[in-house]
């Protein structure tokens, strides 16, 4: 028996290698110090009810923000490891197979489980308050989506101690995702990881489009929407035509492997290129999913540090949903080298440079803002400021890869990974940031250190510089993506090192950013005024952090910047109008349901990836009661009486008076 216990744990726990022992005691070291903080503490009640039943979007934007942040560590130290074993010719630091599962797990968590996560936070946070809501549409919904995209980030992430990490790139191209390349369970993983959270974000998107279209301030037209509450929109109906493709698509990899069906086989019937166009039907408008928020964020970043309206309003409009829109026409150009044909790859690379236009479109917008302008240099501005000559670069190397021909040159090289991560870290990552750091007061009452996030800034963005700029060069001197190793006779080693120091550069920004964070946890410089940047949206004229119930009374908007405009109008001397009288304020519920729910598909999905149908079907029939049980649910909400919430609001006008 003991040795069959010992071949079991010998298949079922990866080993062999020193990094991931490492990692095994890195993650008991943690876990045992979160469970011995909680009991000593006795908070397992106050977690239970404070935190993971919540609805309550703010926490729940929180939560998702703690999950990217972590996400981002996994995903940096995976591209460290890269650059470490690039880092010299002949290098042994990583073997082959290693080398291969980073580079995949790599993109997979900094595409779908930091930088999604990161941007739902942000919408969590932001867009009741910029709208004037007291919740999102379907609160429920949204402790769903957030349970369900940290279950499968865990069930993805687990991988790399248990069973093995996937090893066939991030976007898993058959047949190297197929049972013939990838025997293993960790493909299971990414399937199935990817699928759970990928359910989470399809709702989330449903559920921010009915906030957006349903939930406004009075007065508060289309057209007086606040921009990032306009980039959301677009983001979201992007999210719900295409993550259906991505859901059906990995199904079908799933029945490949599991049933042995053969939609992708070629020597059984099917086609890989059907796949290659399914995932990338997803996998191009995800970009511009990720990148649409990031503009929304820079349009009310520079028109408050700019102390000026954001210039060509409608034309910004008009830009965010034409990119939602041209998003489902580019997909091909990822494939131009695979002989599509002259007519489809010219539609293509059309496509592709016409996309081009609207977001210049808005880069105009924004420096047209700042012109003139009195700026104040602010870190949220300073990410800004550093993000428009990152993505001007990352767009002129975006059309000179929309050329087909010069395609042929540049494809599966380097320049394409520097552009990538010019587009990605540079108009994604540094929007995030610039995010982050301007709805932190609002978030948890305290404004992070300026000094420090200097620091954090500029060693972001010296890093960047150092380590894709070579990169390009790289590129076009004949490394291709997804080297494990090269010779001396190559000539890359002097460039490979220079984008070495510039990665760990940008990691010592990281834990610049980390440092930022336990040090203003210690010395916060307290909000006391609830518009510590003199805002001009309807988020920065509550307390902060905001309350429970967000507005006492529901605000009526007649401007596009409701809060400025009444600023403007105190100043003038006009009194406001007279503050509505208190009502009670319904709230809903708290709820276990989603957690557990949740929970049950991570059971289901570690079930389905090592064939245990006995995990597999109580996961699953656990799912449906939980269905079940939430259709009994009636009475799920409360109120919060009216002079409660006139004590609340003295207290806080009191505090920022």
């Amino acid at each position: 028996m003991w040795e069959s216990i010992k071949e079991f744990a010998s298949e079922f726990f990866v080993t062999g290698d020193p990094l991931i022992y490492g990692a095994d005691v890195a993650i008991a070291l943690t876990l045992v110090s979160i469970v011995f903080v909680l009991t000593y503490f006795k908070k397992w009640k106050w977690l239970w009810r404070e935190w993971l039943t919540t609805v309550d979007h703010k926490r729940i934007g929180i939560m998702y923000i703690i999950a990217s942040l972590l996400m981002l560590f996994r995903g940096g130290v995976d591209a460290l490891l890269m650059r470490t074993q690039l880092v010299m010719p002949d290098n042994t630091f990583l073997t082959p197979e290693h080398y291969n599962q980073i580079f995949t797990t790599h993109g997979v968590i900094m595409i779908l489980f930091m930088a999604m996560p990161l941007m739902f936070g942000l919408f969590n946070i932001a867009v009741p308050l910029q709208i004037g809501a007291r919740d999102v549409a379907f609160p429920f919904l949204n402790a769903l989506s957030f349970w369900l995209f940290f279950w499968g980030a865990m069930l993805f992430n687990v991988s790399f101690v248990i069973g093995g990490s996937p090893d066939a790139g991030w976007l898993a191209y058959p047949p190297l995702s197929e049972m013939s390349h990838s025997p293993g369970v960790g493909q299971d993983f990414y399937i199935w990881g990817i699928q759970i959270s990928g359910i989470g974000s399809l709702m989330t998107g449903i559920n921010f489009i009915v906030t957006i279209l349903k939930m406004r301030a009075p007065g508060m037209t289309l057209m007086k929407m606040p921009m990032f509450t306009w980039s959301v929109l677009s983001s979201c109906v992007t999210i719900i035509f295409a993550f259906p493709i991505l859901t059906v698509t990995l199904a079908l990899l799933f029945i490949d492997r599991f049933f042995g069906a053969h939609f992708f086989t070629l020597d059984g019937g099917g086609n890989p290129m059907m796949y290659i166009n399914l995932i990338w039907m997803w996998g191009h408008p995800e970009v511009y999913i990720v990148v649409l928020p990031a503009f929304g964020i820079f349009s009310e970043v520079v028109a408050t540090f700019a102390k000026k309206r954001l210039f060509g309003y409608k034309s910004m409009v008009f830009a965010l949903m034409s990119i939602s829109v041209f998003s489902f026409f580019t997909w091909a150009h990822h494939f131009f080298t695979m002989g599509s044909g002259a007519n489809v790859n010219a539609f293509f690379a059309v496509t592709t440079m016409a996309i081009a236009i609207p977001t210049g479109v808005k880069v105009f917008n924004w420096l047209f803002t700042m012109f003139r302008g009195k700026i104040t240099f602010k870190t949220p501005m300073l990410w800004t400021i550093g993000f428009i000559p990152c993505f001007v670069v990352g767009g002129m190397t975006g059309v000179l890869l929309s050329v087909a021909p010069a395609d042929f040159q540049f494809h599966n090289s380097y320049f394409l990974i520097a552009h990538f991560h010019q587009v990605l870290i540079g108009g994604v990552a540094f929007g995030y940031f610039a995010g982050l750091y301007y709805w932190w007061p609002k978030v948890f009452g305290f404004k992070l250190n300026e000094k420090i996030g200097k620091w954090a800034f500029w060693l972001w963005n010296i890093g960047f510089y150092i380590c894709f700029m070579p990169q390009y060069v790289l590129g076009l001197m004949g490394m291709t993506r997804r080297v494990v190793t090269y010779g001396w006779d190559t000539g890359w080693w002097e460039l490979n090192l220079t984008s070495t120091i510039g990665g760990f550069l940008m990691g010592i920004g990281f834990l610049f950013q980390v440092w930022q964070i336990m040090h203003s946890l210690k010395f916060m410089e307290r909000d006391t005024t609830g518009d510590p940047w003199n805002g001009r949206t309807l988020e920065w004229s509550i307390p902060s952090p905001a309350p429970a119930y967000n507005f006492a009374t529901v605000p009526v908007v007649d401007a596009r910047d409701p809060w400025w405009a009444e600023k403007q109008q105190r100043e003038a001397g006009r009194p406001a109008a007279p503050a509505a009288a208190y009502e009670p304020i319904h709230m809903p519920g708290n709820s276990g349901i989603p957690f557990i729910k949740s929970f049950c598909w991570f059971l289901a999905g570690f079930g389905l990836v090592f064939d245990w149908l006995w995990l597999a079907i109580p996961g699953l029939i656990g799912v449906g009661l939980c269905m079940l049980a939430h259709s009994f649910v009636y009475d799920n909400d409360y109120y919060i009486p009216a002079d409660e919430v006139a004590r609340a609001e003295a207290e806080s006008r009191g505090a920022v008076g």
